[in-house]
């Protein structure tokens, strides 16, 4: 077994909080996991790879809740159809741990692919998951039941993204909504996963209708109910900080911002300035989460439906929206969980079973990154070994 030791990094982001982020500590990493943090390690005898941070930051490997592993698009012909998503790609922005979505094509992308491109991801060292299904219903699954898919499926935490609010959703009815919700948030309790229900928002004018009414009329938790793109125009921002406003905390769900490139779109909120508007409110930061859509299709339609423009998501949005969030005086250890920690309780991706991911922790698995002066990764570890060193792709 390799032991790696990194001497001389602050640690910002550990699940400890007697470890002070200012103070240099050693870290040392045997095989995948974090086996020793102090302020000065001594290894005596013990064959040992010996890295000095020199002061470097250390913080934790991104946990991002919706890549489009295989790709996205195919929404004006096949010529549209987004490659997939490189693990080098993920790795450069500092995402260790990605959760996978199929998007709008449930047809040409499928579900063999989709967990056939995670388990690769783990093969090529990072961590990866995905949900079930795609934007329509019924539920496109791999075994022909969300049930068994989450079950049985290790990869397959949850069913997502389900389209509500868009005019490329199935148009779910409420019933269809919550079988769907109940239907997940069973297997997982059944295979010990999330069982999450991961709901992409569009523009349409019901925008949260059917999540609030599931809310208010359902027994199921509301942690079921991950809905994302909710920065995606300025009604319906206000309408999720609301929704977060008037729950009850045991009635809350947790809320996506996606981390959308700046195309001037003066409806567009950024994630940055959502997140800031959303703390600034006073509303619990520990029910907020930032995905990339990397991979995704961003679309511009017609009032045809007709696609006029379009961008590509990647994941590099993440990093730029953790260094905005900063620059905006939001401390770097307050800022992290929006990345690392809340995404990965919400998908139980925090339990010792599957990596105590989002934080730096004993027994967790090493997904560490280095960050330089300017907050630009300078290192990335995942389950214990270097994939980004020095900024050259390993």
């Amino acid at each position: 077994m390799t032991l790696v030791l990194l001497r001389n990094g602050r640690i910002v982001g550990a699940r400890d909080p007697g470890i002070d982020p200012a103070t240099p500590h050693d870290l040392l990493v045997a095989g995948e996991r974090v086996v020793a943090i102090a302020r000065a390690l001594d290894l005596v005898g013990a064959p040992v790879h010996e890295v000095d941070l020199a002061g470097r930051q250390v913080i934790p490997g991104f946990v991002d809740a919706h890549v489009h592993l295989t790709g996205g698009g195919g929404e004006a012909g096949f010529a549209t159809r987004v490659p997939r998503v490189e693990p080098t790609t993920l790795a450069r922005s500092g995402v260790t741990t990605a959760v996978g979505v199929l998007g709008t094509d449930g047809v040409t992308r499928t579900m063999r692919d989709l967990v056939a491109t995670t388990l690769a991801l783990r093969e090529a060292g990072l961590s990866a998951w995905c949900y079930t299904g795609s934007y329509g219903v019924p539920v496109v699954t791999l075994t022909g039941s969300i049930k068994d898919d989450i079950v049985f499926v290790d990869p397959i935490l949850g069913v997502g993204e389900l389209a509500l609010s868009d005019h490329r959703s199935s148009q779910p009815t409420f019933d269809e909504l919550v079988r769907i919700a109940s239907d997940a948030y069973v297997a997982g309790l059944t295979a010990n996963k999330a069982g999450v229900l991961h709901l992409h928002l569009g523009d349409g004018a019901r925008g949260l209708e059917l999540v609030r009414r599931a809310l208010a009329t359902t027994e199921l938790p509301a942690r079921v109910f991950h809905p994302t793109h909710l920065n995606r125009n300025r009604r319906l921002f206000a309408e999720a900080k609301a929704l977060a406003a008037e729950s009850p905390p045991e009635r809350r769900p947790a809320f996506d911002l996606t981390a959308f490139p700046d195309d001037g779109d003066p409806e567009v909120v950024s994630a940055a300035a959502a997140a800031l508007d959303w703390i600034g409110a006073g509303l619990p930061a520990t029910h907020l989460t930032v995905s990339s859509d990397g991979g995704g299709c961003l679309p511009t339609f017609d009032h045809d439906g007709r696609m006029v423009a379009m961008d590509v998501g990647t994941p590099a949005t993440l990093f730029d929206t953790l260094r905005t969030l900063v620059r905006a005086g939001i401390p770097l250890g307050a800022a992290l969980p929006l990345f690392c920690a809340n995404p990965a309780r919400v998908l139980g991706l925090d339990r010792p079973e599957r990596g105590g991911k989002g934080a730096i922790a004993l027994g967790a698995h090493a997904d560490l990154i280095v960050v330089d002066e300017a907050l630009a990764p300078w290192a990335v570890m995942a389950r214990g070994r270097w994939i980004v060193r020095e900024d050259e792709a390993r």
